[in-house]
C-alpha cells in the first residue's frame, strides 16, 4: 500500500480525467496504453475506457461507489450502456440541469454528501443508485461538494477551510475519520489532483511532502 506520483495528459489535475473505486478506474479513451496500465497496477483495478459526451473529463461527470455510478445527464446511449456492461454497477443519469455531477456528489460504501443546487429528485435517484443514504451538505460555503472532499471507506479529505463542525457531521455521514488537506502545493480543491481507493492513492507530480504525509495519514495507504 502506498502513494504514488503521476500526471495524466502532462497535468497533475489527474482527478478532472479520472474516476476510480475498489473495483475498476475509468480512464479515458485516449489515454496512452502505458499510462493506463500504470494506473491499472498502482491501484489494483481493472482500467475501464470510457467517455462521457464524448469528452475525456470523466472526473466532474461521474460520481460512484462500489455500488452504482452516477453520470451526467450529457451522456449518450451508448456510454451509458458501455459502463453497465464493463462494470457490471447500476448506471444512473442525474436528472438535473447541472451536469458536473462529480463535482456536486461526494460518496463512498456508507453514506453520500449532494449539493444543495441538487433538487428531490436528484437525492432519490443518488440513494437509489450508490444504495446509501444522502444528505444535502455544503462545504466552507461552497456548493461544490465532489470537489471539496475525497473519500474512501478508510478516511476523507477535506477543503480546508471546512469548518470544525462540518468536518465532524462529514465524519458522521461516511462513518470515517475527515481531515483537512491541499494536493498539488495548496490547492484547496482536493479531488482535482488525487485518484484514491482502499488499496493506493495517486496524486498530481506537484504534491509536496508534507501533504503526501497529511494525505497517507488521511486514507491509510
Amino acid at each position: 500500500m502506498g502513494i504514488y506520483m503521476l500526471d495524466v495528459y502532462r497535468s497533475p489535475n489527474i482527478g478532472i480525467f479520472l474516476k476510480a473505486n475498489n473495483r475498476f478506474v475509468l480512464v479515458p479513451r485516449g489515454l496512452a496504453p502505458t499510462k493506463c496500465s500504470k494506473l491499472s497496477l498502482l491501484l489494483g483495478v481493472k482500467p475501464i475506457r470510457i467517455s462521457v459526451a464524448g469528452s475525456r473529463l470523466l472526473g466532474p461527470l461521474v460520481a460512484l461507489n462500489d455500488n452504482g455510478i452516477l453520470i451526467s445527464r450529457l451522456a449518450d446511449e451508448e456510454e451509458i450502456k458501455t459502463l453497465s456492461r464493463e462494470t457490471g454497477l447500476r448506471v444512473a443519469t442525474l436528472p438535473s440541469k447541472y451536469t458536473s455531477v462529480g463535482n456536486l456528489l461526494a460518496a463512498n460504501n456508507k453514506g453520500a454528501v449532494a449539493s444543495p443546487l441538487l433538487h428531490h429528485e436528484c437525492l432519490r435517484v443518488v440513494n437509489d443508485t450508490l444504495g446509501v443514504p444522502v444528505e444535502v451538505f455544503s462545504i466552507a460555503g461552497y456548493t461544490q461538494v465532489g470537489s471539496l472532499v475525497t473519500v474512501t471507506d478508510k478516511g476523507a479529505a477535506v477543503h480546508p477551510k471546512a469548518s470544525p463542525s462540518e468536518i465532524e457531521r462529514l465524519s458522521e455521514i461516511f462513518s470515517v475519520d475527515v481531515e483537512p488537506a491541499t494536493i498539488n502545493g495548496g490547492v484547496p480543491f482536493i479531488t482535482s489532483g488525487i485518484l484514491v481507493n482502499q488499496t493506493n492513492a495517486v496524486v498530481g507530480s506537484l504534491t509536496t511532502g508534507p501533504e503526501l504525509m497529511i494525505l497517507s495519514r488521511v486514507f491509510k495507504v
